[in-house]
């Protein structure tokens, strides 16, 4: 379990989630050691999640193999898991990923097909 990953989102939550614009910090790891964080946009349109904004900045940053990603909440509210919508793009993206979740006393991590058993397969379709 990547606990570089997790302290970072959190020190990410703990600074910058300020307000109800940005709630949720989101780590993701790219294979080449690199650490990308990112925070949520809310708006009640449906603005993204912290786990999809970490995905375009880390490709905005040349990182688009990214082996791990974990989101913390803001206020001290720890591990989040992702939403279903996060899941499917995590999956489609990055069919390898593991995603850190709390379990307990100490999170786990988990590969991102076990989170959507039977999944839809976007690429199967295209």
């Amino acid at each position: 379990m990547d606990l570089e990953l997790v302290q970072a989102a959190t020190h990410t939550a703990e600074t910058y989630a300020r307000g109800d614009n940005h709630t949720v910090a989101a780590a993701t790891r790219a294979k080449d050691g690199r650490i990308v964080t990112a925070l949520n946009a809310y708006h009640f349109t449906g603005g993204p999640c912290a786990e999809l904004v970490a995905l375009g900045a880390a490709a905005a940053q040349g990182a688009y193999e990214l082996e791990a990603i974990v989101a913390v909440g803001d206020g001290g509210r720890g591990i989040v898991p992702p939403c279903g919508r996060c899941r499917q793009v995590l999956f489609d993206y990055f069919p390898d990923i593991t995603v850190i979740l709390a379990a307990g006393p100490r999170p786990r991590a988990v590969p991102i097909s076990r989170l959507l058993p039977d999944t839809y397969v976007w690429a199967d379709h295209q």
